[in-house]
């Protein structure tokens, strides 16, 4: 080992950029971050050969004064911190003051300014070329704000350049970073040209149509189409931005973009929460798709995590979690048929306003939007569920009453003729469309496993084995959440050999490890008793369930194991106790159907993330039949 000595600054510089600095797309995040901090409204990027030989952005923020120039590409250099203060509550994008130094330090660069506080109209430039960064300003033409301009990234670094990929792969990578940087700032326009050619140009979106276009822009107009907005505030927290419906996923992780206080991020404790979710509605091995935005205290996160910024670490991740699972959890479950047909299936007039459900609004872009209630209003208040019986194809004509009785598990009443004779009423009310409800009137079964029922929009097809599955497993759970987690003692007590870290956690967790049903004592300083649990978990592997557990409340400070083996329990009985195909019905037993799944939460999907019903408009079916071409 050789004697210590410090670092030139020419390789501290490089060191440093290869950390901040990875390819042509990171300095685009590096410099377009500075031109929002800067407050620019307007900024403009040119790539040549994807980043690698020319990358130039100019803005129109505040610029840097002459006597700044030559110190902004010194390494830590910065304008917004100055004091531990400032590093505890930091509201910019950047902070580090070390991005403009390492990029110098691989490439040729160039940075023309003029400042909006200069005495003069005169711009100022300042040059380095991966060297020392002893620089000269020189007078140059430049209108109010700054253009970096970074050429033959990596030319003194052969090694790092080997490490670059096609050109088509780096720009792909550059242009998903502006993708990024454009969706956390609509006020901002942004304009993006490759080899002469534009890629993008996005204009400033203020209003929220403007902001919508912004994201089908970027994501894709069927995320848009497919998603529902929400805002929800509550313990000094704001969440807003659009969800995918969980009929809409995909294959990948790879349409979900989460902000805290306008800094993209990606967290391990955002992904658990927005995972636990959608966990009743998603299908297996599928992944939800979601632009969201984070809102609080700078105080109550730390961005100074990683180099790149794209780690944080929340003072209180129990509190983050919680709300952001809620909050999701009750936007998803808020989502009714109505929502998604529009104003036209509810009352036939166009509905403008926001359904708000609590503590925040939830609406679905471009549908109409209606107010939470348990029961529909007119004619069908009240209606009682009525069980699956009768032959297919039988007229709505007055039955006996018990012929029918409730499916549902809190009723189990008859249906009185009375009853029968307002569906005949409701079903003959088809002919006018008057006060057609969101999922319309039953007109057909086709092969006993789908209904046909005809709205004021054109055909629901409604895959009814999973919709009964739906209803039924939302009843269950309602019951079981209404009589709360019933415990009991084991005749033997289970003793458990854990590490100390889990065996504090159990300790410390006790009380609320008991409100679940699960009763554990400490009985050394590795070892737990385990002397009660959960009724419903009798036939359950106990030993590894409590692990299980315990790791979650270590790592998320909270843990759903119990509650999503219950519902797994729950889910297994409602798919068991639902209708099952080939079960023939009656216009009445359908319209029951039709009306349950309009009151009941997460009625547009099964317990295993399938739809259960489709719209084939009017205008769809125009199509298939070529019908006014």
């Amino acid at each position: 080992m050789t004697r210590i000595a410090l670092l030139s600054q020419r390789l501290a510089n490089q060191i440093a950029a290869g950390e901040v600095v990875e390819r042509p797309a990171s300095v685009v995040k590096e410099l377009l971050e500075n031109c929002l901090d800067a407050g620019a409204d307007r900024v403009e990027i040119d790539i040549e050969q994807g980043g690698s030989k020319l990358i130039r952005i100019r803005d129109n923020g505040a610029g840097i004064v002459k006597d700044d120039l030559g110190l902004a590409l010194s390494r830590h250099a910065t304008s917004k911190i100055a004091n531990l203060d400032d590093l505890e509550n930091i509201a910019s994008l950047g902070f580090r003051g070390e991005a403009l130094a390492s990029i110098c330090s691989v490439s040729r660069l160039e940075l023309i300014s003029r400042a909006r506080a200069a005495t003069d109209e005169t711009a100022w430039r300042v040059e380095a070329e991966g060297q020392e960064m002893s620089t000269a300003v020189s007078p140059a033409a430049h209108p109010q704000g700054t253009t970096v301009e970074v050429r033959d990234l990596f030319f003194n670094t052969p090694a790092r350049k080997k490490f670059l990929r096609t050109e088509k792969t780096e720009f792909d990578r550059l242009e998903e970073v502006v993708k990024r940087l454009a969706l956390s700032r609509f006020d901002v326009a942004f304009s993006l040209r490759h080899n002469q050619r534009v890629i993008q140009h996005l204009h400033a979106a203020l209003s929220v149509q403007e902001q919508q276009r912004r994201v089908a822009l970027v994501c894709g107009p069927a995320f848009v189409e497919n998603s529902i907005q929400i805002d929800i505030e509550a313990s000094g927290l704001r969440l807003w931005g659009w969800v995918s419906l969980p009929t809409f996923s995909r294959s990948q992780a790879d349409l979900q973009y989460f902000y805290v206080n306008g800094r993209i991020i990606r967290d391990k404790l955002v992904s658990h929460a927005v995972k636990q979710a959608y966990q009743d509605v998603l299908f297996h091995g599928r992944h939800p798709a979601f632009v969201l935005y984070l809102e609080l205290q700078p105080a109550l996160v730390d961005v100074n995590v990683h180099p790149t910024k794209h780690e944080v670490r929340f003072r209180d991740g129990r509190l983050v979690h919680d709300f952001l699972f809620r909050a999701l959890h009750k936007a998803l479950a808020s989502v009714r048929p109505q929502d998604r047909l529009g104003a036209e299936a509810i009352n036939g007039e166009s509905v403008n306003g926001e359904s708000v459900n609590g503590e925040g609004v939830v609406s679905a872009p471009g549908y109409a939007s209606v107010e939470r209630s348990a029961e529909l209003t007119g004619d069908f208040a009240g209606q009682e569920r009525i069980s699956f019986a009768g032959t297919f194809g039988s007229s709505p004509t007055p039955l006996q009453s018990n012929q029918f009785s409730s499916f549902s598990a809190g009723y189990s009443g008859p249906v009185s003729q009375q009853r029968v004779a307002e569906q005949v009423a409701a079903y003959a009310r088809l002919q006018n469309d008057d006060d057609v409800p969101p999922l319309g009137f039953a007109i057909a079964q086709l092969h006993g496993i789908y209904i046909l029922a005809q709205n004021a929009q054109g055909l629901i097809i409604v895959d009814m084995h999973a919709a009964h599955e739906r209803i039924t497993y939302e009843h269950m759970k309602s019951a079981c959440q209404s009589e709360g987690i019933k415990a009991q003692p084991l005749l033997v007590p289970l003793s458990i050999a854990v590490s100390q870290a889990e065996a504090d956690c159990a300790e410390q967790q006790a009380e609320a490890l008991l409100a679940l049903g699960v009763g554990i004592e400490r009985a050394a300083a590795e070892s737990i008793v385990v002397r009660q649990i959960p009724v419903i978990l009798a036939g359950a592997n106990i030993e590894q369930l409590v692990r299980d557990v315990l790791s979650d409340v270590l790592e998320h400070g909270s843990s759903e194991r119990i509650r999503n083996y219950q519902d797994e329990l729950l889910a297994t009985m409602a798919c068991h106790g639902s209708v099952r195909a080939n079960r023939q019905l009656s216009i009445a037993e359908m319209n029951a159907l039709l009306r349950d799944m309009e009151r009941t939460e997460r009625s547009g999907q099964c317990n295993h993330g399938r739809p259960t019903w489709v719209l084939q408009s009017l205008d769809q079916l125009d199509k298939l039949f070529l019908r006014g071409q």
